[in-house]
């Protein structure tokens, strides 16, 4: 339990105050495509020395460290009341050590009990699998980025989109344009095409586990991410709604099963502190490798 606990905390360290390469890849090439001399390219340079920074000085890369999302990947005799006991553990410790900002807050009462951890604080989201090692998977979403979020149902008469991929565009489109640099952008976003309003959002979530640089294995999907990301860099909103080049870092997208009634696309939206890390552990909770 204390070897689990402790790879937890260092798992919550890296993922609250180191940027994933792929990610940082992304900023970096966003900067260069910017104008020189622009806001835009001034807001990205902040971006890029608050990254360094947040390395340097093992410090969270946001004051909003936001949402914690573990995904687990784990055998099918795997302990996970245990888990969930260490990862509370470490949410509590890390929380102390200041990796995590005191951030979670009772709905009814208002009151913050200084421990992060309470009902849907960790959220933890276990995958049974046929191996015998284990993959945790943590991200930290934070509060701004969650709130542009948005769900659409379709067909949707204003906006003209039907229950085609040319609709699910239009609607993830409009979604880029309504957040309106609000969330924290260049943002990521990762999008649910069909699923029911709960699973909807799940899945975009998910998303959010790819690589930056990785390509969609269906191609109508591929070509509507790299479509959307061109798109919307091309709305003029930029890097923190400063106008620019950089509106998106990236889309990832993914399509469930529906029912005939209904056609919901669900759209997640990550700001530029896409803090998002992984580890695989041995039997001891010890951390073997990273997966980021």
């Amino acid at each position: 339990m204390i070897a689990l606990c402790n790879s937890l905390v260092e798992l919550v360290r890296r993922s609250s105050a180191e940027l994933p390469d792929d990610v940082h890849q992304a900023v970096l090439q966003s900067l260069q495509n910017e104008k020189k001399g622009t806001i835009a390219e001034a807001a990205l340079q902040i971006i890029d020395r608050n990254i360094a920074l947040a390395k340097k000085k093992s410090q969270p890369i946001c004051q909003d460290t936001g949402s914690i999302i573990f995904y687990v990947e784990c055998p099918v005799n795997f302990d996970q009341p245990a888990f969930v006991q260490a990862a509370c553990m470490a949410v509590r410790e890390a929380t102390k050590k200041g990796f995590l900002r005191q951030n979670s807050v009772d709905s009814l009462t208002g009151i913050n009990d200084g421990t992060t951890v309470g009902l849907g604080s960790p959220s933890i989201h276990f995958h049974q699998h046929q191996q015998e090692n284990i993959e945790v998977r943590l991200i930290l979403k934070g509060g701004g980025c969650e709130n542009v979020g948005a769900q659409y149902s379709l067909p949707n008469e204003k906006l003209k989109a039907n229950r085609d991929l040319d609709g699910c565009r239009k609607v993830i489109l409009d979604a880029v344009l309504q957040a309106q640099g609000k969330g924290c952008g260049p943002g990521i976003l990762g999008v649910c095409i069909g699923g029911d309003r709960a699973s909807g959002y799940e899945f975009s979530k998910q998303q959010f586990l790819r690589n930056m640089q990785d390509r969609n294995p269906i191609a109508e999907l591929d070509q509507l991410e790299q479509d959307i990301v061109a798109t919307a860099n091309r709305l003029g909103i930029g890097p923190m709604g400063f106008g620019g080049n950089t509106t998106l870092l990236g889309a990832k997208i993914c399509a469930a099963n529906r029912l005939p009634a209904s056609f919901f696309v669900s759209i997640s939206y990550m700001c530029w502190a896409y803090r998002r890390q992984g580890v695989t552990l041995d039997q001891k909770g010890q951390i073997e490798t990273w997966l980021y």
